[in-house]
């Protein structure tokens, strides 16, 4: 079954219970409220899911989770590695799993020249047929997808379907389709680069907020997509300071307090696996009381 390459598509964070197991339950209703929502799919255990603190098997029970629990729904896994085995046996696992496409991340760690990298994605995007996003990312990953990479890999590799253009230059969409014409469909993957990127002409968004604010992020994207960006603008406005938590190095933390207490703590808490660690002090209460300001000031969608 194909992918339609639009609407928002949330990024998910990865609950845990008290000794930092996953919480399953917790992830399946909150995946379930999302679709409810309006969301088109679901990306698991990417950066924003803490991928890379995650196991292989814990990777491949969240893969399984959604699945079951989203019939219907499209479930796209973050597939990135600290090695190019490791990444390619997490895709052809993830099709196993019952999955519907990939989004296919540069290797943790090792920010290579484009030989190696074309080397690498070649390798994890030719290890399935499923349908693949191409994540450029070179803000946390230190390696830069240009449109002329793109183009190339979308020549060689048919399942190449679309990328996720999470540079912060929204110049950057204009030269993917410059390259790539319609071959390619474009996504914007910066929750306060969103507005620009559908305005240039993305035609679906991985947010990471929109766990916490699924029906705004909709509707946000629904007007920003049919050309009425100025009736979009009262909402972008009301959700700037939080869309910019999604570009900080904390963005874990932020995003989890966030979705904590968007929902009153029935989608989420705060914990988070070490190297991170929960919020507190001043940092906390700095960012508690923008995210219950937001909540508070709500419009109405």
């Amino acid at each position: 079954m194909s992918i339609q390459w639009k609407g928002v598509m949330p990024a998910t964070v990865t609950q845990f219970n008290a000794d930092l197991t996953i919480d399953h339950a917790l992830m399946a209703e909150h995946g379930k409220w999302l679709v409810e929502s309006g969301c088109t799919a679901i990306i698991p255990h990417g950066s924003l899911g803490e991928g890379a603190t995650l196991s292989f098997a814990e990777k491949l029970s969240l893969q399984k989770l959604y699945v079951d629990a989203l019939p219907g729904t499209p479930v796209i896994p973050g597939i990135a590695a600290l090695s190019t085995k490791e990444a390619v046996d997490l895709a052809k696992a993830a099709k196993d799993n019952g999955c519907r496409g990939l989004m296919v991340l540069p290797p943790y760690l090792y920010a290579s020249d484009w030989r190696e990298m074309k080397t690498h994605m070649t390798a994890v995007i030719s290890a399935t047929d499923l349908p693949c996003i191409i994540y450029n990312n070179p803000v946390a990953y230190k390696t830069d997808f240009t449109p002329k990479h793109i183009k190339e890999l979308a020549d060689e590799l048919p399942n190449v379907e679309s990328v996720k253009e999470s540079s912060t230059d929204a110049r950057r969409v204009a030269g993917i389709r410059e390259l790539c014409g319609d071959r390619l469909v474009i996504g914007v993957g910066v929750d306060d680069c969103a507005l620009e990127g559908a305005a240039m002409g993305a035609k679906f968004w991985i947010t990471g907020v929109g766990g916490a604010f699924p029906k705004h992020n909709v509707k946000l994207w629904d007007l920003a997509t049919t050309n009425r960006i100025e009736e979009a603008m009262p909402i972008y406005t009301w959700m700037l300071d939080m869309l910019r938590m999604d570009t900080v190095v904390k963005f874990v933390q932020l995003i989890k307090l966030q979705q904590n207490l968007a929902s009153g703590g029935k989608f989420g808490n705060n914990r988070v696996r070490a190297p991170r660690l929960e919020l507190e002090g001043q940092e906390l209460a700095e960012a508690t009381a923008i995210i219950e300001k937001a909540i508070a000031s709500a419009p109405a969608v």
